[in-house]
């Protein structure tokens, strides 16, 4: 009767051997993950930009059409249009808040669009007609701005770099505003708006 071989373990070659193949594979999916990681981050920043560019042009086009013939008084009570701008920046009335009858504050708000830097802002004042002091509370609603550009249509069909031109009243409004935004990442962005009606709505402040 043959004698029963004793169990015998792994050679040292095979554990080396295991041993790099395991770190192989280890670091071609951890290679593979990484990149799926690293898109989906990507993905994400696309995503959140794009919102961004969307919400800003978005609350610009907003207030445009909102715009109503209501000028105001300034900080030393000087009268300014209802609505006031150039190149690159735009101040203007519009239909803001929504008063219930009970309500006494006006259903309209003062607008300041402007751009810092590279950073397109928006203000809004507290009141109408202002005080000695009062300034415009400001949110960022764009970072990246490389360009911003306002231009102004008359009633005659004229394009004009400035609003309001000497002669008008203050309550004239253009027929219509065009906008571009030149953002880093996503290239221009235009917009032409037809302002409503230069009626001042019935109950406004």
């Amino acid at each position: 009767m043959s004698a029963r071989r004793p169990p015998q373990g792994f050679t040292l070659v095979e554990v080396l051997v295991a041993t790099a193949v395991f770190a192989i594979m280890s670091a071609l999916a951890w290679g593979g993950l990484n990149v799926v990681i690293r898109a989906r981050e990507a993905l994400v920043a696309e995503q959140q930009d794009f919102a961004r560019t969307l919400r800003a042009v978005g609350m610009l086009e907003r207030d445009l059409l909102g715009a109503v013939a209501r000028p105001v008084r300034g900080n030393y009570g000087e009268p300014l249009p209802a609505l006031r701008g150039d190149g690159d920046n735009l101040e203007l009335t519009r239909l803001g808040f929504a008063s219930a009858l009970i309500d006494a504050r006006s259903n309209l708000e003062r607008v300041v669009y402007q751009r810092d830097g590279n950073t397109l802002k928006r203000g809004r004042y507290a009141v109408l007609d202002r005080a000695a002091g009062s300034l415009p509370e400001f949110s960022s609603l764009r970072d990246g701005l490389r360009r911003l550009h306002f231009r102004y249509l008359d009633a005659q069909g004229h394009w004009l770099d400035t609003w309001p031109r000497r002669d008008d009243k203050l309550e004239a409004l253009p027929r219509a505003i065009e906008f571009r935004l030149d953002i880093d990442g996503v290239g221009e962005i235009s917009r032409l708006i037809e302002l409503p009606s230069s009626t001042t709505p019935v109950g406004a402040g």
